[in-house]
């Protein structure tokens, strides 16, 4: 059976529920989605540029889903605090499919405005008219979530204005039976302004079968600085397929960041459409994997005019029987002259049984550029490992430490100074053993706390 029927049949009979509250311009695009998904299906393990992944399989289950909008209960802010120590943020938490403030949250900031969508609409709707212009509904796993999208959240930044605190959203899955749940955020940054952004995930009940849709849509208008940091730490029951889209302008800056600590299955996928002169992209990624875990990483960055920079790096640290796949392609269009574009992707198998799969690409259509691309699968370095050991150091604890600084410069490149001096803490107790997926969110929180 398509998957994605039993999705199709969910809505056409519940359409005027998913429909009922939520804001026009999402409604306006469900006979789109819905047109898209009719004639396709979700690939499956063995197709092209999925020969890690079963993307059929993931969506199969009945998860369950949210439709008549049933709040969560109790008080949020007491019950779960999330914040990096020594970092200020505006935090928000989105419960399974539904945004809350937190207790220090501020819908409009110094002038950066946090709205869910519902708010936008009638706050901002010139705004969140900008929703699904740039994510794809030729992807299915996309049209999916436009399809049975209620709300989100929107970030906007207006011109000029620099976001003196990081935006930070927590989200949370804590139901007792199997969910989906379908997120969506769009952040806006006018001409000049400059905003970074946190977005954790964790698992509160990590027996529980989960289902995250979650799409992403990042515009940069001209001179805008913007940093997104993606964090899982979820549960081995928990699915995830995340689609991050960016368009960036003349001058932007943009700083893409996503780290998986802990997780069942995961399938990110990035698309960035560099527009303007002298943008700068920066796309970053580091995976560690042990267990049955699954993550798979497909980046594209499509240079679309000349004078412009781009650097990408991934890193997997893959144990036990964990799978990682990465397909990373880096376009330069005709007539884009003096583009410097650089893609790694840099793996470490930790035991026998894991496996990597990867696949970088290049296409050029102009002269006069600076790419370059490679990749690497390895085992620790026996020599180093042996030095180690007759420094004194045990074979496990030494272990850990390369695997540590193999992770080093990803981390490095978090612009984010206690974001990146709490990471590499967190990754310690990652390779320690200590940091697993737990059976609260407080706890998963505490982590980010101190």
């Amino acid at each position: 059976m398509n998957a994605l029927q039993q999705y199709i049949d969910l809505f056409k009979d519940n359409r005027s529920t998913i429909e009922n509250g939520a804001p026009a311009v999402l409604n306006a695009q469900r006979d789109a989605a819905l047109k898209a998904l009719e004639t396709v299906r979700l690939p499956r393990k063995g197709s092209e540029d999925y020969e890690a992944t079963d993307l059929e399989a993931v969506f199969a289950p009945d998860y369950g889903m949210n439709l008549t909008r049933i709040a969560f209960s109790g008080d949020a802010a007491e019950s779960f605090r999330c914040d990096v120590p020594n970092m200020s943020t505006c935090l928000y938490m989105c419960f399974n499919d539904s945004i809350v403030a937190g207790p220090n949250a501020v819908r409009n900031a110094g002038g950066v405005v946090v709205e869910t969508f519902a708010q936008a609409a009638a706050n901002h709707p010139g705004v969140l008219a900008r929703y699904g212009s740039l994510a794809s509904l030729d992807d299915p796993t996309v049209a999916l979530n436009t399809l049975l999208a209620q709300d989100g959240l929107l970030v906007y930044v207006p011109r000029g204005v620099v976001a003196e605190r990081p935006i930070q959203l927590v989200n949370i899955f804590n139901t007792t039976q199997p969910l989906m749940a379908v997120r969506r955020i769009l952040v806006v940054l006018e001409q000049g302004a400059q905003a970074r952004m946190l977005v954790c995930d964790h698992t509160q009940n990590k027996d529980v079968d989960y289902l995250a849709s979650q799409v992403v849509e990042i515009i940069a208008a001209e001179d805008s600085v913007f940093d997104y940091y993606d964090l899982e730490e979820s549960s081995p029951a928990t699915h995830r397929v995340s689609s991050i889209y960016a368009q960036q302008a003349a001058g932007s800056n943009v700083l893409i960041d996503g780290i998986t600590l802990t997780n069942g299955f995961t399938r990110n996928n990035y698309r960035i459409s560099v527009d303007g002169e002298h943008a700068e992209t920066t796309l970053l990624g580091m995976t560690i994997a042990g267990d049955k875990q699954h993550v798979d990483t497909h980046t594209l960055i499509s240079h679309n005019v000349g004078n412009c920079h781009s650097n990408e790096m991934f890193k997997y640290v893959l144990g036990d029987q964990a799978v990682g796949a990465f397909a990373g392609k880096i376009l330069v269009k005709e007539g884009c002259p003096r583009v410097e574009a650089y893609q790694g992707n840099r793996n470490l198998c930790a035991s026998p049984e894991a496996r990597m799969y990867t696949k970088p690409q290049l296409e050029i259509y102009t002269d006069d550029v600076k790419c370059s691309h490679g990749t690497t699968i390895g085992q620790l370095d026996q020599e180093a490992l042996y030095y180690m050991r007759t420094r004194g150091i045990s074979a496990d604890e030494a272990r850990r430490l390369l695997m540590q600084a193999f992770m080093a410069d990803v981390i490095d490149g978090v612009r984010l100074e206690m974001l990146r001096d709490r990471l590499h803490h967190l990754v310690e107790k990652r390779f320690n053993g200590t940091l697993a997926a737990c059976s609260s969110c407080q706890e998963a929180c505490k982590g980010l706390r101190g």
